[in-house]
């Protein structure tokens, strides 16, 4: 079929659809030329504006002409067929709704069988979207007809395409058809190509969810066995995954004599792939069995994938170890999975033990307080201790977990020696992590513990090689000031900051400046003008421009926390020289801070 058709209209015709489109810089006739345009990238925008096209010609032309166009075109190019398999999906407004939305069936058909994937995937689901909406007589007529021809394609691509469909017909299907979709989908999971059984597996979860109970338990049930045993690994990984939902779906006691046995031979399998599988997927399918046969049944699967001989498959397993300790009894995660832990603390893979360090701390009200102090606490000295950052990172940012659990002065004398030595820790994504928890613990601590044993800490933060650091460092004594009041800071922060404003190096000395905008609003008026304002005013001096052009900001973010008297007689006199300093920069922030003086005066 030629767009001929399409474009014989005449000038009459065009002034009509003009008015009722609103697409000034597309006009219909060159939309419709381009989708035969040997030019891939004007096919594709006029394939992205068929809604246009389908608005202009109206919905009886648009479902006689433009539709079986789109169901003949040969189009080789995959971001065109993409992108038409996509604008199909909510097509059905435009060729009269849902009455006729089984016209739009065949192009997505023809799209379900070529061989790019995504087309594919995007073809199933705008068919998918379309038939959710398809009145149930027109599903039968149609819809199930579509499915079957797909089932039984010459090309693996239309089997493959097959099974994302069947959860959207059976519910709408009488009894005799619902046998035929039954006995194809059986067919499919036979099939000789493995992408069509792996399609299978995959949408097994979802066409076993419309199925009746009777069925399920029989001719599902079988489907989902033969795939667990099928040669190809592949296959199996995404029978691993229909084990949970498949679950969910039956009674407890066929769960456990269907799903169990399956899950322990998976835990078991040759293949790591379906092993790591099982391990990242294991907690999900004891929810689904419950926590009966989850202690009785799958915890020596459990503690087989912890042993793994493969990396891969014990991070799996290691980073679910707290979710699978909820679910069985103490003694038995005691017994069973607390050795393995500590095993872990010890792996010579360091993704198994970063895995491990970031689920842990949530072990610990699970266990109780003895059993933390005897059991897991050594394990937390050990990965802070690890020669992997990301370990020690993912012990120190659960930390509070702990601390719940055993209570602060304990925390203190086990583990805070061990989180000083990672304040000096040569990688400063640990400093970081350190400095960002620092006021959690200074809360915890108290205020005599903190001065004692972590205030030196801060203070030597501000002097770090790091910006980010540094930058942390400043926010930090902010959040330790608002946590222990303005007195304490004034006592043990602002004069110690202060002091360091002599700094050899501008970049430690602009590190203060901002500490100083950080610290004034929590410190108060009078604070600030007769211990903190002298100093920025000094540095107004500073021989480096970029010292004094932060000076100009600084001195702009306290006009808010000032008396306007002094912002006249000390603040403004200040910017004044700065915004004649022969630097540009310089000027430019020390007009922007009189501004900010004059707004302030007005209001």
């Amino acid at each position: 079929m030629d767009l001929t058709i399409i474009k014989l209209y005449d000038q009459e015709d065009e002034q009509k659809i003009m008015s009722v489109v609103d697409e000034p810089l597309y006009p219909i006739a060159i939309l419709i030329d381009e989708l035969k345009n040997d030019d891939i990238q004007l096919r594709l925008n006029s394939i992205r504006r068929l809604s246009t096209i389908a608005r202009a010609l109206g919905e009886e032309r648009t479902r006689k002409e433009l539709i079986p166009f789109l169901s003949e075109n040969n189009d080789d190019d995959d971001e065109v067929l993409l992108a038409m398999a996509e604008e199909l999906g909510g097509f059905i407004l435009y060729v009269g709704g849902i009455d006729y939305a089984h016209v739009l069936l065949p192009p997505l058909e023809t799209l379900c069988t070529v061989e790019e994937t995504v087309v594919r995937e995007k073809a199933v689901e705008s068919l998918c979207k379309i038939g959710t909406q398809m009145r149930q007589n027109a599903l039968v007529e149609w819809f199930i007809p579509l499915i079957k021809r797909l089932g039984a394609g010459e090309w693996f691509t239309a089997r493959v395409s097959a099974c994302g469909l069947f959860h959207i017909a059976y519910p709408s299907a009488p009894d005799h058809l619902r046998a035929e979709l039954r006995a194809v989908y059986k067919q499919l999971c036979h099939d000789d190509m493995p992408m069509v059984r792996r399609s299978a597996a995959s949408n097994l979860g979802k066409f076993a969810a419309t199925v009746e109970p009777a069925y399920l338990k029989t001719e599902i049930m079988s489907f989902f066995i033969h795939l667990t045993k099928d040669v190809q690994d592949s296959v199996r990984i995404l029978a691993v995954e229909g084990c949970a939902a498949l679950g969910r779906l039956l009674e407890p006691q066929d769960c456990v004599a269907n799903i169990v046995n399956v899950i322990i031979e998976f835990a078991q399998d040759k293949s790591w792939r379906v092993r790591y599988m099982v391990a990242n997927q294991l907690y999900d399918l004891c929810e689904a069995v419950g926590p009966e046969p989850t202690r009785e049944e799958l915890v020596a699967a459990y503690v087989r994938l912890l042993r793994d001989n493969e990396a891969e498959v014990r991070t799996a397993a290691a980073g679910k170890v707290t979710n699978f300790c909820k679910i069985v009894s103490l003694p038995l995660a005691v017994h069973s999975i607390l050795p393995c832990v500590k095993e872990l603390a010890s792996d010579s893979s360091q993704h198994v033990r970063s895995a491990l360090a970031s689920v842990i701390m949530g072990m610990a009200p699970i266990l109780g307080k003895e059993a933390t102090i005897e059991q897991l606490l050594p394990i937390f000295l050990a990965l802070l201790k690890d020669e992997f950052p990301d370990v020690r990172l993912n012990i120190i940012s659960k930390l509070d977990q702990v601390n719940q659990v055993i209570g602060i002065d304990l925390l203190s004398q086990s583990l805070l020696p061990a989180i000083v030595e990672l304040a000096e820790d040569k990688h400063w994504r640990v400093r970081l992590a350190i400095i960002e928890y620092i006021p959690l613990l200074a809360s915890q601590l108290g205020v005599a513990f903190f001065d004692e044993k972590l205030g030196a800490l801060c203070m030597q933060w501000l002097g770090d090689q790091v910006f980010s650091i540094r930058e942390a460092a400043a926010n930090n004594l902010k959040r330790l000031a608002e946590e222990f009041g303005p007195e304490w800071a004034r006592q043990h922060i602002v004069n110690q900051v202060l002091e360091k404003i002599n700094n050899g190096h501008y970049l430690y000395r602009m590190t203060i400046l901002n500490a100083i905008s950080l610290l004034a609003p929590v410190m108060g008026a009078d604070v600030t003008k007769e211990i903190m304002l002298p100093v920025v005013i000094n540095a107004a001096k500073d021989r480096v421009p970029n010292i004094k052009f932060n000076v100009a900001k600084v001195l702009q973010s306290l006009i808010p926390v000032v008396d306007s008297d002094v912002v006249d007689k000390i603040i403004r006199p200040c910017l004044g020289e700065l915004s004649e300093d022969p630097d540009v920069d310089v000027r430019y922030f020390a007009a922007q801070a009189l501004q900010s003086c004059d707004q302030n005066m007005s209001t």
